[in-house]
């Protein structure tokens, strides 16, 4: 579960948002989830907490495994760096410290995530899966306009969605991963930036999902290590 900085430095600017689509150019896409400074307003005695849902029917085991929450905090004796916990059950661990003046590092931290689960639980090289994540990262994207509703107030959000293997020849391979979908959602009105960030694998029957991991934005407070 832990995760290390080289394989999550790969992506470091995007975010994302729902209902009035407009076409941008990738490197807009890439600006907008990837922000910078989404951490400098947070007081550094608080911390952000996210709730992680996963579903797996290829490794079930997996994705009770990694269903939890996600907290960033700001210890005192790791100078300028925001450190990432796991939290299940009563049970923490460290998933890591980033530069917190590059931005939030869950961006970082769902990416690689999708990565690390896919070539799990589809097989395949994870460089090969990571190289199409990048890849998608720079192409041309639609930015959705829309809106959330956070801590009882109604805020203007923007969703950016990637599709990593769209036009892969291996495709069909994929064990019902080809059809990814990544959506990530954005407001500068939440803090940290990102109100959900979700992996959707619809290759089930029915219509199901082999794969969904969805991170939501749950509130700031005290952090639980002051």
């Amino acid at each position: 579960m832990k995760f290390a900085f080289k394989a999550l430095c790969f992506a470091i600017a995007m975010v994302a948002a729902p209902a009035t689509a407009q076409q941008q150019g990738g490197v807009a896409a890439y600006d907008l989830l990837f922000k910078n400074g989404t951490l400098d307003d947070i007081d550094r005695d608080n911390e952000i907490r996210y709730r992680r849902e996963v579903i797996s029917l290829l490794k079930p085991d997996a994705a009770q495994r990694d269903t939890g929450q996600i907290a960033i905090s700001f210890p005192a004796d790791l100078d300028a760096m925001a450190q990432l916990e796991f939290r299940q059950n009563n049970k923490f661990r460290s998933l890591g410290a980033f530069p917190a003046t590059v931005g939030n590092p869950m961006i970082m931290f769902f990416y690689e995530s999708v990565v690390r689960d896919m070539a799990e639980s589809a097989g395949g090289s994870p460089f090969y899966i990571r190289n199409r994540v990048k890849d998608a990262l720079v192409q041309p994207s639609v930015v959705e306009t829309g809106s959330a509703v956070i801590d009882g107030k109604t805020v203007k959000t923007q969703t950016v969605k990637l599709y990593p293997f769209e036009t892969d020849p291996n495709k069909s391979r994929m064990q019902g991963f080809g059809d990814l979908e990544l959506s990530v959602t954005m407001s500068e009105h939440v803090p940290g930036w990102y109100v959900s960030l979700i992996a959707d694998a619809p290759g089930g029957q029915d219509g199901t999902s082999v794969y969904r991991s969805e991170f939501h934005y749950e509130g700031v407070d005290v952090s639980q290590s002051k």
